[in-house]
């Protein structure tokens, strides 16, 4: 197979990193990626553990739109935007 083919049960290992502010967003098992009916990665659904209200039972998730992620390297998936690039959505 080729070199640039990356299975997704190597890259849940990937640790997620923002250039932009340097925030880590932990692993990619961690979250989750859609996938639009054609195959194409739409969204990086983040799951905020760093979120106040965490601790009150809600959970927050940020979106990011694919075209913020700009490297998936040997162990690390790279992403630059800032806060007003993110949709956020509490559960």
């Amino acid at each position: 197979m080729s070199d640039n083919i990356k299975y997704y049960s190597e890259m849940e290992r990937y640790e997620i990193i923002n250039i932009n502010d340097g925030e880590k967003y932990n692993y990619l098992s961690d979250n989750d990626i859609v996938v639009d009916e054609d195959g194409n990665l739409k969204l990086l659904i983040l799951n905020d553990s760093k979120s106040k209200f965490s601790f009150f039972g809600g959970n927050e998730f940020i979106e990011v739109p694919w075209e913020f992620i700009k490297k998936i390297g040997s162990k690390t998936i790279i992403l630059d935007a800032d806060d007003s690039c993110f949709k956020k959505t509490r559960v």
